[in-house]
């Protein structure tokens, strides 16, 4: 019982040493094959087979075995045909294994890295201008292969696209808002600061309501100022000019207009939901 305890230990270690060598045996048989299969494929033009082959090989390299011509080859002419297909996503990861692996002349590698560059400019255009129609996730989407790994989360165009778009949405918001409470002048404060364009268009409805109401109450103030108004209302043209000045040196419409009510001497009083400026 004694030696059957002893040999037993004994008998499962060598044949787990013998498993393990028969498979390295096999993977290095494995391994002295893939170079020739994957030439074959590549000089058949059958990529598919060439990149399997190839990501095989990729996985051998502790073996000592470097990643042969013919894998860059495949990767290349694979990566093209994705691009062309508008699989984008797929394309680029190609190209940037293929520009990551530095396989290939000084002349090919330099290509492959000119060829990513103006993919990824492409894709960023693409997002671009899906953005500059309204289309934010699309846009989002084109930049998420360019955007893959970067770890750097509020430096990415994709976060600038999106706090750019959350802006204009609530300054849209907060534009609905002054225009029911016809609060003309600070609307048009919030209208100038929207700088997307499909917002733009989207409160093109609400800049017609505010620059007619101003346009309004300027007539009225003309024609108030020939006796209508009390005498302590600030003429219209004084008012208009001081305001007209500020907003050249630089202030928004709502501050130029309690700038330049302040500057003819008055101040801003609320009468029902209009804003006008009275002498002090």
């Amino acid at each position: 019982m004694a030696l059957r305890r002893h040999t037993l230990p004994r008998y499962w270690l060598g044949l787990t040493l013998g498993g393990v060598a028969l498979l390295c045996g096999a993977a290095y048989l494995w391994e002295q094959q893939l170079p020739l299969r994957l030439r074959e494929a590549a000089r058949r033009g059958d990529l598919d087979a060439c990149l399997r082959y190839g990501e095989q090989l990729a996985a051998l390299r502790w073996l000592g075995q470097k990643a042969p011509l013919e894998q860059a080859y495949c990767r290349r002419q694979q990566a093209q045909r994705l691009w062309e297909l508008g699989q984008l996503a797929d394309a680029l990861r190609l190209q940037e294994q293929l520009v990551n692996s530095g396989v290939g002349t000084p002349g090919d590698r330099q290509e492959d890295q000119q060829r990513l560059m103006v993919w990824r400019d492409q894709l960023r255009n693409q997002a671009l201008t899906l953005f500059r129609q309204g289309d934010l996730e699309g846009a989002i989407s084109k930049l998420t292969p360019v955007e893959q790994g970067d770890g750097r989360p509020g430096t990415r165009l994709s976060d600038n696209l999106r706090e750019t778009w959350n802006r204009n949405r609530l300054n849209h918001e907060r534009l609905i808002e002054l225009v029911e409470r016809k609060r003309w002048w600070e609307a048009l404060s919030v209208l100038n600061q929207l700088d997307h364009p499909w917002w733009q268009r989207k409160a093109l409805p609400e800049r017609q309501a505010v620059e007619a109401s101003i346009d309004a109450l300027r007539d009225r103030e003309d024609h108030h100022s020939h006796g209508d108004l009390p005498a302590h209302t600030v003429p219209e043209s004084e008012l208009d000019a001081a305001v007209q000045q500020r907003i050249r040196m630089g202030l928004e419409p709502w501050k130029a207009f309690l700038a330049g009510c302040a500057d003819v001497g008055g101040s801003v009083e609320e009468e029902g939901p209009e804003s006008l400026c009275r002498r002090r």
